[in-house]
């Protein structure tokens, strides 16, 4: 049997039937789920230790650049020679290039020869131009004499360099075939010049390939998965400041003056929010048209820099935008059905919202105290994007192993060398792949963690209000939410910990299993029957109500944590008992308040993608080294930490409501169905027969 609850928390009737004036009780609680405190303390530890691998390891360079024929990353001020300015790759051998586009040969194209440049070789309308290895040994130039002579010494070579060159062994190679700037690599164009060929044949060069296959090699690599996923990660680097106005200080702007309206302008809010909501994901909708090319001219380019426009190369970022634009598409549709549906139960939302516009009202600290959790997650966010992008660039530089056809002339020991003489490539190891899944479970265990913190303090707060009856004292103000935070410190930090932590370990385990999945349909391994396809999506399905049910009953447990003080497990039983107990009374009241809260929230973050779109736009972000491939992985972050935001201050609404009609459940379960405690509005809303009757028909 449960005991009463008021006098947990608030005023309650003395033994002597007077009343406590002494302000909020201090009920005799202790720690609860300690173990698990402790278990969020060794993962701390764990995620400090995991990213110090990733700044020890990792270079951000490697993310967007590639490397050359000494392994440097392209790029890289601290290389030898420095290569600061020198940021594209470029392939010297275009025989290599050809050989590594061939379907059966056991040459790579990361295994050709390949330089950093600061733009692109043409070759010369009269004559044959030469790109040279860097400046070393014989060769007395500096690297900016080297740059400025357009990467060509040719003439200071020796008869037998020149002879090794002729045989695309270097150290200069020629320039036969023009190249463009795909994603900072030198996308070859298979259309050779004449004039350089013929002055190439006539020197007595080596037969060159002049096969499609050569343009096709490159293109293949620079749109290989790994490739892409790399600049997707590096694209966020890149947009930082997007991240930072939009995904940060934007959402805190608008979740404020959100509350606030809701303060003041209640009965016209759901209103607001249901329309604006249209008009926001039908404006995002737009902009993923317009960058997917289906309207206008806007569409993104993979080619960076002045290009003959009648050449286009088409990215796999393309692709990823117009199912992008298909599914917002989707979703733009379902999302205004669903909001025209719900129109006329919007007086219901109208209802519950006035208890929590009243709350705010006495409680004011409530509006403010969500910039505390804010600012604790903004500074763990900024350590977190740096550990990634660390941890995704900490793979190793290893020379690859190829058996032939790599010779090429070494200026420092003055001889062809055909020993160890392929390129470069990046070898991630197993444990990097376990490293970042480790990161990512840490920041959404870490968001969830803050998040349910925060939420616990305001029901705490929320729970103290109603159990004083909201009465209005010099202690309404801020007095509960300091009480509430100092309880939740120093008793329920294990139970919130063990409650963010369901979630993040559900949600992994979905992941591994649609990673299974995947793995089973490459191998065409997957059901084909009708009982196997049945329990496959039956099995998803599953999982979905799971993390929904999950996320309801965290939510009232958190409630229910801070006001009893009960162990996390004990309060998700009594909340759930209490829920069940009163369904018919609460349900559709909460889910239809529900809706309007997850519509205000999506207004929030919409508005968060829509505005990185706006920025995304700006000539910063469309040339040179800042350009980013897509705008669709900054737009969906920006996305996302707008929800959080988000999430973190319309909790002040959403645990009111909850906070209070859990704790009027209580109050009128153990006064007979009649609530002793609840504020005289929250008594007009639920107590009221008509009203009651209105809002759950």
């Amino acid at each position: 049997m449960r005991g009463p609850l008021g006098a947990v928390i608030g005023r309650y009737p003395s033994s002597d039937g007077s009343t406590q004036v002494g302000g909020i009780i201090r009920h005799n609680r202790k720690c609860r789920d300690v173990a698990f405190l402790v278990i969020f303390i060794a993962f701390w530890v764990a995620m400090i230790v995991n990213s110090s691998f990733g700044f020890n390891k990792g270079n951000p360079l490697r993310l967007t650049y590639g490397l050359d024929y000494k392994g440097n990353v392209c790029g890289d001020r601290h290389a030898h020679p420095g290569l600061r300015e020198l940021e594209l790759t470029y392939w010297l051998n275009p025989n290599q290039v050809y050989l590594g586009g061939l379907k059966n040969s056991q040459f790579k194209l990361a295994d050709a020869r390949s330089i950093c440049l600061l733009d692109c070789p043409i070759p010369s309308e009269d004559a044959l131009n030469w790109v040279c290895d860097y400046p070393e040994g014989e060769i007395r130039l500096s690297v900016d004499d080297w740059i400025d002579r357009n990467y060509d010494y040719f003439e200071f070579l020796t008869p037998e360099m020149r002879n090794t060159s002729l045989q695309l062994q270097g150290p200069c190679y020629p320039v036969i075939f023009p190249s463009v700037n795909v994603y900072w690599r030198c996308q070859y164009l298979a259309r050779a010049s004449n004039v350089s060929l013929r002055h190439w044949q006539q020197m007595g060069g080596v037969n060159i390939n002049e096969d499609i296959i050569i343009d096709k090699s490159i293109h293949k690599s620079i749109n290989a998965r790994s490739s892409v996923l790399k600049r997707y990660v590096a694209d966020i680097g890149k947009s930082w400041p997007v991240l930072i106005v939009c995904g940060g200080l934007l959402p805190l702007f608008v979740s404020v003056i959100w509350l606030l309206l809701i303060r003041h302008f209640v009965a016209a809010m759901p209103w607001i929010t249901v329309a604006l909501f249209n008009i926001l994901i039908i404006a995002v909708t737009m902009f993923y048209y317009l960058k997917a090319g289906w309207i206008g001219n806007d569409a993104i380019s993979p080619i960076i820099g002045a290009h003959d426009p009648y050449y286009h190369v088409f990215g796999r970022e393309q692709n990823h935008l117009h199912a992008a634009a298909v599914l917002m598409t989707f979703i733009m549709v379902v999302s205004i059905l669903a909001s025209i549906a719900i129109v006329h139960r919007i007086l219901m939302a109208t209802s519950v919202l006035k208890v929590a516009a009243k709350i705010i009202g006495e409680v004011q600290a409530l509006i403010i105290f969500p910039v505390m959790p804010y600012a604790i997650l903004g500074i763990f966010y900024m350590f977190w994007f740096g550990a990634a992008f660390y941890l995704f660039s900490s793979g190793q530089i290893v020379q690859n192993n190829c058996s032939s056809n790599c010779c090429a002339y070494d200026l420092a020991s003055k001889r062809v060398n055909c020993d160890r003489c392929c390129g470069y490539s990046i070898h991630y190891t197993p444990h990097i792949s376990i490293a970042i899944f480790f990161h990512l479970f840490g920041c959404y265990w870490a968001t969830q963690f803050f998040i349910a913190c925060s939420s616990t303090v305001i029901a705490g707060s929320v729970a103290s209000y109603y159990w004083a009856r909201g009465e209005t004292s010099p202690e309404i103000p801020f007095l509960p939410v300091f009480s509430s935070m100092k309880q939740l410190i120093r008793y329920s930090l294990g139970s919130v910990a063990l409650g963010s932590l369901v979630l993040p370990f559900v949600e992994s385990v979905r992941f591994m299993l649609d990673s299974i999945r995947r793995k089973l349909k490459v191998g065409n391994t997957t059901p084909e029957g009708c009982m196997g396809k049945t329990t496959y999506h039956t099995s998803r399905s599953c999982f979905q109500c799971i993390e929904w049910i999950i996320r309801s009953v965290n939510r009232n447990a958190y409630i229910m944590i801070a006001i009893t003080g009960k162990s996390f497990c004990r309060a998700s039983a009594i909340a759930t008992e209490l829920i069940i107990s009163n369904i018919l009374k609460i349900g559709r009241v909460n889910v239809i308040g529900d809706v309007i809260l997850y519509l205000g929230k999506l207004c929030v973050s919409l508005s968060s993608a829509l505005f990185a779109f706006l920025m995304l736009d700006t000539h910063k972000y469309r040339s040179a080294h800042n350009k980013i491939s897509s705008p669709l992985l900054p737009v969906l972050v920006c996305w996302a930490l707008g929800y959080v935001v988000a999430t973190l201050f319309f909790a002040v609404v959403e645990m009111s409501i909850d906070a209070v009609i859990l704790s009027f459940c209580q109050d009128s379960e153990e006064h007979q169905g009649t609530a002793q405690y609840a504020p005289p509005l929250l008594m007009e809303t639920l107590g009221d027969q008509n009203e009651m009757q209105r809002l759950t028909q």
